[in-house]
């Protein structure tokens, strides 16, 4: 599957993000609800412009890593309406972007923009990189039943369906001791 980097830095981005709520994470427990936490998240994913990293950032960037949670999860067209709403809803500024390394990249908002903002609007203009390649069906959900980490597959044949190599080890052992205690 072929996307534009700056799309798939932002799709492994919210994979991260997303998979730090209790459903996703691999401890089963919230694991962004410290400043530090959220910090550390967009360090290494490289988000830069304004990070206040008080309680209320906290709080507003949990309620975005719901909303994309609910979103990886839609119909094509549904998604694509709720899409619309996202981006009628902010100040858009696209521009062309260069720092820290990375090559030329759009940034959807001005630096200065909140950063729960900044998150959801990147992750529209990827949403929309995906319904424009008809592939929502390569964002998906763990297939381990004890799972709800999401996942993108951009694998040229499309079998990604595992968020982890910990979840696909766990469900080929169980698997396997199924097929020995067989008759």
């Amino acid at each position: 599957m072929q996307f534009a980097p700056d799309t798939i830095d932002v799709l492994d981005f919210d994979v991260a993000f997303c998979n730090t709520d209790p459903a996703g994470s691999k401890s089963g427990l919230d694991e962004l609800t410290s400043a530090a936490q959220l910090q550390e998240l967009v360090r290494i994913h490289r988000y830069t412009g304004r990070i206040d990293c008080d309680d209320r950032e906290l709080a507003d960037v949990a309620r975005v890593r719901d909303e994309i949670r609910v979103l990886w999860a839609m119909e094509r067209d549904v998604l694509a309406t709720r899409i619309n709403k996202i981006l009628a809803a902010v100040t858009f500024l696209p521009q062309l972007a260069r720092h820290d390394g990375l090559d030329w990249h759009l940034h959807a908002t001005g630096s200065d923009a909140p950063l729960a903002e900044r998150i959801r609007v990147e992750a529209a203009l990827a949403f929309i990189d995906v319904i424009r390649a008809d592939a929502t069906d390569r964002l998906r959900i763990c297939a381990a039943s004890d799972c709800a980490g999401l996942l993108v597959d951009l694998s040229r044949n499309s079998s990604k369906r595992f968020c982890s190599v910990r979840c696909s080890n766990r469900v080929n052992m169980i698997a396997y001791r199924e097929r020995q205690s067989a008759p």
